[in-house]
């Protein structure tokens, strides 16, 4: 199994950014080249732009640790597991991580490269919001 990991530090406190990443409903909003993100229980079906759907098992949604994890239900993959982490820099920064663990090695790639632009997307989308605090002294 290959694993490929992409990382980010995003100008926004932890707490803020696991609302976006925890959400499992909202990952079409900030992961480019998704359309729509349905969710029933544990299952999540991410729509492409392409119209493909993506079965997904959701594994983990952990608000402590803020980490997510989903295994893809797709033929072209026999074994996936993707792990969104959520780190607390103490500077009221955060420090991203998105692994990719993956059989066949080739997929943990590609997906993995998909998921570089995603985080680079999600920094973009945080970053440019009003942080709370500002709103209220607006």
């Amino acid at each position: 199994m290959a694993t490929v990991r992409r990382e980010v530090i995003i100008d926004r406190n932890a707490d803020d950014v696991w609302r976006r990443v925890g959400d499992p409903a909202a990952i079409h909003e900030w992961f480019p080249g998704m359309v729509a993100s349905d969710v029933d229980g544990t299952r999540r079906t991410i729509t492409t732009a392409t119209g493909l759907p993506m079965p997904e098992e959701i594994v983990t949604i952990d608000p402590v640790a803020r980490r997510f994890q989903y295994r893809l239900d797709v033929p072209i993959v026999r074994d996936h597991l993707g792990t969104i982490d959520v780190f607390d820099l103490g500077d009221g920064r955060s420090l991203v991580a998105y692994a990719t663990d993956c059989e066949p090695p080739a997929m943990a790639l590609i997906i993995g490269g998909a998921t570089g632009a995603a985080l680079v997307e999600l920094r973009r989308q945080l970053e440019s919001e009003p942080r709370p605090h500002d709103a209220r002294s607006a």
